[in-house]
């Protein structure tokens, strides 16, 4: 059984580096990752696509309308769920990542550093309501929890100080 991450974009044509998302997804293993394009106004999901099309393991789902960051993870999980059998799914907004300093390559480095991590994930080590789907959650926080020493972590939530 797989873990999935949902990764939600908007307008990040400027920010993304297809070379290095494609590098980095190619090392994981057993995770499934899902990109949603959040109706981009610029060639964000063109970039998506191209990952995709290099990358077995990832999905694009593209949003034609602009929803809120949750719903657009909603309709990620909805499309992850119904095509694969997922033990946990968590997701990350680029919206809401601190990217001044280490970019999107910064997000996709990280999974790939902790994807073992992510597959141990334990739903007892966030103590979160419960939501639509009860096995999905935040990234960002899972590995905050667990990894305190990692800088791209530790620099996302320095703007909540």
């Amino acid at each position: 059984m797989k873990t999935g991450i949902i990764i939600i974009f908007h307008n990040n044509e400027k920010e993304m580096d297809t070379d290095y998302f494609i590098e980095q997804i190619q090392q994981t293993r057993n995770l499934e990752l899902c990109l949603v394009n959040n109706d981009s106004k610029d060639n964000t999901y063109g970039l998506l696509r191209d990952v995709k099309d290099e990358c077995d393991n990832v999905s694009v789902v593209n949003v034609r309308k602009f929803k809120s960051d949750m719903a657009a993870v909603k309709a990620g999980a909805r499309y992850m769920f119904s095509e694969f059998d997922l033990k946990h799914l968590g997701y990350v907004s680029t919206n809401m990542l601190n990217i001044k300093y280490h970019g999107l390559n910064g997000l996709i480095e990280v999974i790939t550093e902790n994807q073992d991590a992510i597959l141990n994930y334990k739903i007892k080590t966030l103590k979160k309501k419960q939501t639509l789907f009860q096995s999905l959650f935040s990234l960002l926080d899972y590995l905050k929890k667990i990894r305190e020493n990692n800088t791209f972590i530790n620099v996302q939530y320095q703007r909540n100080l």
